[in-house]
């Protein structure tokens, strides 16, 4: 019932609907080399309307805000402060299949993270993916597979 009042609410004030932003994190890798800079972020962060808390970690270069905010639009905010800043770019380990291919370690990522990214598939001049090729080697069906199994 209070979520068709809101929506009524939005065509009877303005017109049209009312976009209402959603409840999110946003994590940000923010370049900060001193208290100053980190304090600078953090100031800067909370200003946003709509956000509930800001937590930033000079050492993983790190500043996540919570609250009804836009990752563009928190995003701009950190720019705006003169640090060089762009969206939290790592996954932890644990959520990457094969976290040592080219591409996606990344020498300078926090520890237990690699770089996020899309899909990285390896394929070879035959079209097929590496990892097919590996499974085919230690098939059953292949009488040149490994003599272990």
């Amino acid at each position: 019932m209070e979520e068709t009042l809101d929506y009524l609410s939005g065509f009877l004030c303005t017109g049209h609907k009312v976009k209402k932003k959603q409840f999110q994190t946003v994590e940000l890798k923010v370049r900060m080399d001193c208290d100053g800079c980190e304090l600078k972020v953090k100031k800067a962060l909370s200003s946003i309307n709509g956000v509930q808390s800001v937590d930033v970690d000079r050492k993983q270069q790190k500043a996540t805000v919570t609250g009804y905010v836009e990752p563009n639009q928190v995003l701009r905010k950190a720019k705006a402060t003169g640090n060089k800043a762009e969206l939290w770019p790592y996954l932890p380990y644990s959520l990457v299949t094969h976290p040592y291919t080219a591409g996606i370690y990344d020498k300078k990522a926090p520890s237990g993270h690699v770089r996020n990214v899309e899909c990285v598939a390896v394929v070879s001049d035959h079209g097929r993916k590496q990892e097919d090729q590996l499974a085919d080697m230690f098939s059953e069906d292949n009488p040149n597979s490994c003599s272990i199994m």
